[in-house]
């Protein structure tokens, strides 16, 4: 059995945290490095459901996307929500890794999970990573369709394959519109706009676009937007991660036990659709 130093030194050669951006909190959170690892679960989410998950595995190790401490903390006190997650890995002997940012840019990364899910063929990076000689890694993917499809149509695949969430798909522009070429980008995209018209795409497909940059880049060009859950955008990764993990432990003699949470954490539970036609009298 690996000892979780070792499986630790793995994750970092599938995303090497000098990768991350400057602001990210990602490597190991809590855990004995001397520790043996026979059991591990991947989410995107390190909340208190997901712990308790691990708890019942008898995993020993959780790997997530999203830091658990993003700005630093004060206190672990179990009398908050981090502070609780945190008495509970510990008390449990399970350790908590972060691959955040790093998963992002990485070759292969969460937006080429995204980009596999929705069956459509990377090209390149959307921002490639100027330290990539192979301009392989960056942040988002450029992709091509295998035909073209109607907005309306990518949506409704990116509502099949993606994992069902109480917002599902929003769209923004022609449904009607044919998608040739398309931007991908898991979680939080709207800062990537400039990057995304640049390239001169057909349609952009990410999470948690805003009122103002939205309807300020349909004014720009007629780029139709694809908004999604962003968990739903990321979760796609979590497989991905595990099918490498999988391949170095087969690799190494380590028997490793990898699961994939298929635990909802999406903080929107429940979707109403509008029924008024437009603004009230």
């Amino acid at each position: 059995m690996p000892r979780l130093s070792e499986v630790i030194a793995a994750l970092d050669s599938l995303w090497p945290p000098e990768r991350a951006e400057d602001w990210d909190a990602v490597g190991t959170v809590c855990g004995d490095p001397d520790g043996e690892v026979t059991r591990v679960l991947l989410a995107v989410d390190p909340v208190q459901e997901i712990v308790d998950e691990a708890v019942k595995l008898d995993a020993d190790l959780l790997v997530t996307h999203h830091p658990l401490y993003l700005r630093g903390t004060t206190t672990v006190a179990a009398s908050t929500f981090k502070g609780r997650v945190v008495h509970t890995l510990i008390k449990n002997d399970i350790a908590l890794h972060v691959a955040h940012t790093n998963a992002d840019q990485a070759d292969p990364g969460v937006s080429d999970a995204l980009a596999g899910a929705l069956d459509i063929r990377v090209v390149r990076p959307l921002v490639p990573d100027p330290t990539d000689p192979e301009g392989r890694r960056g942040l988002g993917r450029i992709c091509e369709l295998d035909h073209p499809l109607t907005v309306r149509e990518l949506a409704a695949r990116a509502a099949e394959r993606l994992p069902a969430t109480a917002q599902g798909i929003r769209v923004a522009g022609d449904a009607e519109a044919l998608v040739r070429t398309v931007a991908v980008s898991g979680g939080s995209g709207d800062s990537l706009f400039d990057d995304v018209r640049a390239a001169g795409v057909d349609a952009f497909l990410t999470a948690d676009l805003r009122h103002h940059p939205a309807s300020e880049a349909r004014a720009h060009s007629p780029l139709a937007l694809l908004d999604a859950a962003h968990w739903a955008t990321e979760w796609p990764w979590c497989e991905l991660a595990a099918s490498q993990l999988d391949e170095i432990s087969d690799r190494n003699g380590w028997g490793l036990r990898v699961h994939v949470s298929k635990t909802v954490t999406d903080p929107w539970t429940t979707h109403s659709p509008s029924l008024s036609p437009g603004a009230p009298n």
